[in-house]
């Protein structure tokens, strides 16, 4: 019936509709139409989604739409990614390695532990490995090591070589950070800087169980390899290191502060690291 109204006489089925509802006919006609709130909220996605790729560089449509649902908006991802794409904002970073590995060594070597092993507690296994970071005129390395349950970096160190100190120096800090308890598997690949005679009678002190990789098979390591690729995307392809102090100083903040505490990690439900330790660690005690 309002309908036929509103065709023949409009402003009397405006009048009418206004009478229904309990409003004036000024706030029917100042209220913003549906495409208008249609554009407001498209602005505000897109400018929550350049907010969140801002902060973080390396994140794909995957990661943005789990950061907008934590904040509150629903979003599907087919929608955040059509918007990253027409805004330009999926990663194009690319890939780069090299070798930082020499198995070439008369040192003892140790079975494969990790395979046979689940998985389900923290400080059950370490993953440790070490990569190189570009300077304008030389390289310095990263030895890091990750909670295999967590992800979290929970010891690292980085030097401009590649000596016999680079790999204590991040056990040092696991060790001094974590306390675990005996029979923790450290796990690494068969290179010379883990299986010195020094390294091994550390981790024997602590009560640890040595495991490493295969020679020539990367996924074995594939935790820490996903690690120093995200640092690397989200951080060192993206700055210009003048010096070390400047690589040291911005590596620091970011495994500190972005990885271990901001960054969503679809492995862990799109939680940050010290927030799925946080929860395990009150479903262990309920």
């Amino acid at each position: 019936m309002i309908e036929q109204v509103h065709q023949e006489h409009p402003e009397m089925a405006i009048e009418k509709l206004c009478e229904l509802m309990g409003v004036s006919r000024s706030w029917y006609y100042e209220r913003p139409s549906a495409t208008e709130k249609k554009a407001k909220e498209d602005v505000a996605l897109q400018d929550a989604i350049e907010r969140i790729v801002l902060g973080f560089p390396g994140y794909g449509y995957r990661r943005v739409s789990a950061a907008l649902r934590r904040e509150g908006w629903a979003v599907n991802r087919k929608r955040v990614l059509r918007i990253m794409r027409e805004e330009s904002l999926l990663c194009q970073l690319k890939r780069r390695f090299v070798p930082t590995t020499d198995s070439a060594h008369a040192f003892g070597r140790y079975p494969n532990l990790i395979k046979a092993t689940r998985i389900n507690e923290l400080d059950q296994a370490w993953i440790a490995d070490i990569t190189y970071i570009r300077l304008p005129t030389t390289f310095c390395y990263l030895a890091a090591i990750l909670d295999a349950y967590s992800r979290r970096c929970v010891g690292w160190h980085l030097s401009r070589f590649i000596d016999t100190r680079l790999t204590p120096s991040a056990l040092e800090m696991a060790l001094a950070t974590r306390s675990p308890a005996v029979g923790l598997i450290h796990h690494s690949d068969q290179g010379v800087q883990y299986a010195s005679s020094e390294y091994v009678l550390r981790l024997e002190e602590a009560g640890a169980l040595i495991s490493m990789a295969a020679v020539g098979n990367p996924y074995e390591n594939a935790q820490v390899e996903s690690f120093f690729r995200t640092l690397k995307m989200e951080e060192v392809y993206i700055k210009d290191y003048r010096d070390f102090e400047e690589a040291q100083e911005n590596i620091a903040q970011f495994i500190e502060e972005v990885y271990n505490q901001k960054r969503l990690h679809s492995s862990l439900g799109y939680l940050p690291p010290v927030e799925f330790e946080a929860r395990h660690a009150l479903e262990v005690r309920s």
